[in-house]
């Protein structure tokens, strides 16, 4: 692509292009040549983060604003509620909560091939067609009049939506070196904290519309979102850019740039992969992939229990009613963002992401701890600060560091769809723990979070560390060299993460 001109490169145009015809005989696992061959260092360093800032500008804020909105419509139920929803649908708790878990079963069930269909479809053309789709699915739900539309509107929005977050974690893995992943995972992840801000605000305007249409309030909650999901939707056909190899806004020499960034940073991600089966069942076949949703379900499980029943806490727990309830649940989610970029900034510095999720997951635990024992509202309020800190840099770190180990586009692909599906899948545990039956206090709902960060997010997050320490000093040692006796450059690099010169991000 002409970057100018914003044209496809003819035949003729790449004919008469030395750097496009250099970049397609680059052979697999071979380093591409640098088209900055003569300059000096300090020159490279320059034109270096002249490209990366191109790079953040054209991808990162569409994509926080795409997360933002999936986030918003996945939990403007919980803002729903507080406005009647129960009583207009005549619906019992039990109801409710199944409305809340059908979501996940479709999510999580669709999740694990949606990176393969991103890499087949491209994004440009996959992300926007799943944004359509969930924004009419978010439409009907303001339209709904029972149960049984409220559950098949909620089934088919977890379908739509599956393929955004695994995908953009999976395409921005696919752009950024390692060291600079986490960060960008932490900013567009921080969407879901301010989602969760702005969705408070956006709730309690949205609200004040009660009556007209003959619509509840509730149901224009979803209606508007709905209509901006859709909006944004078909606005995201020219704003979502495919993956580096045929990216429109990068010149010849900036794509080489960005391959070749990639190649010196052991991304076999820099190469266009044809999928095979095999790609999918090294996934299966590594342990990471397993411990690796073991540590996620640990932060996502509490994820949505907080996501979906903070405005219940509020209002239940601390005796605060609609409209100040839905306020009262912004500002722990500006915490969140804040405390989500910084943990991801360190991480990418320090590049010990475990010790970060271990550090980070006892904020959730003491803030949990807070919810449970506090006997006054202004400690438990502050619990939730605590909660929503502990949780959400988590997120975003976890899915960092499971992309850091694993390599290869497509094994890498398919291993988030898996890690993320799963995790995913414990909201349904989510939606069930926060029982009418337990208010005020809801004191079952916080001790499975807090048994959730304990058990599975920091004791995983340990395990994990270790195991992958223990890996890194065979590896160095010369233990692994055995791996790639009699192979050759080829067979070596298609290895991925499992070549013995490949060191894990700890």
């Amino acid at each position: 692509m002409d970057s100018d001109s914003g044209r496809p490169p003819s035949d003729d145009d790449r004919k008469t292009d030395p750097v496009a015809q250099e970049l397609e005989t680059v052979d697999h696992g071979q380093l591409p040549p640098d088209p900055d061959a003569g300059l000096g260092e300090e020159e490279k360093a320059q034109i270096d983060r002249a490209l990366l800032w191109k790079l953040d500008l054209r991808l990162i804020p569409w994509l926080c604003l795409l997360y933002l909105i999936s986030f918003l419509d996945r939990t403007n139920i919980g803002n729903a509620k507080l406005d009647g929803l129960q009583e207009s649908l005549h619906i019992t708790g039990g109801q409710y909560n199944a409305a809340l878990s059908i979501f996940f079963v479709s999510y999580a069930l669709a999740e694990p091939i949606t990176n393969v269909l991103l890499k087949r479809f491209r994004p440009s053309v996959f992300i926007p067609s799943i944004m359509l789709a969930w924004g009419l699915c978010m439409t009907t739900m303001g339209l709904v009049h029972n149960w049984s539309g409220l559950m098949t509107a909620r089934f088919f929005l977890g379908l739509a939506e599956a393929g955004l977050f695994p995908g953009i974690n999976y395409y921005l893995s696919c752009w950024y070196k390692r060291s600079e992943f986490g960060i960008r995972a932490a900013i567009f992840f921080s969407a879901a904290a301010v989602s969760g801000s702005f969705g408070g605000l956006l709730a309690a305007a949205i609200t004040k519309m009660d009556g007209l249409g003959n619509k509840r309030g509730w149901a224009w909650i979803f209606i508007l979102e709905g209509l901006a999901t859709i909006l944004v939707g078909i606005a995201s056909f020219w704003m979502v850019f495919d993956f580096p190899d045929e990216a429109t806004f990068l010149s010849d020499v900036d794509r080489h740039r960005v391959l070749r960034r990639l190649k010196a940073d052991q991304q076999s991600s820099a190469e266009h992969e044809e999928f095979k089966m095999s790609y999918f069942w090294a996934s299966v076949k590594d342990w990471k992939t397993y411990l690796g949703a073991v540590i996620y379900m640990g932060c996502d499980g509490p994820l949505y229990a907080f996501s979906l029943f903070l405005p219940t806490i509020v209002n239940d727990g601390l005796g605060y009613k609609s409209t100040r309830a839905q306020l009262l649940s912004v500002p722990p989610y500006a915490a969140a963002a804040i405390v989500t970029i910084t943990i991801g900034y360190i991480a990418d510095r320090t590049r010990q992401r475990g010790i970060c999720n271990m550090g980070v997951s006892t904020l959730g635990i003491v803030g949990f701890a807070m919810l449970l024992g506090g006997s006054t509202p202004g400690v438990q309020y502050a619990g939730t600060f605590l909660g929503a800190m502990g949780i959400y840099p988590c997120i975003a770190n976890t899915i960092t560091w499971v992309s850091n180990n694993t390599e290869g586009v497509y094994k890498r692909g398919v291993t988030l769809g898996f890690v993320i599906g799963w995790g995913n899948l414990n909201g349904v545990v989510s939606s069930n723990i926060y029982r009418a039956a337990d208010k005020p206090r809801y004191k079952p709902g916080h001790g499975v979070v807090m048994a959730y960060l304990i058990v599975f997010l920091l004791g995983g997050s340990a395990l994990q560390y270790v195991l992958l320490r223990a890996e890194n000093t065979k590896r160095l040692a010369g233990k692994r060299d055995i791996w790639v006796e009699g192979k050759s450059e080829k067979e070596i690099e298609a290895m991925g993460d499992e070549r013995p010169g490949f060191l894990y991000t700890l």
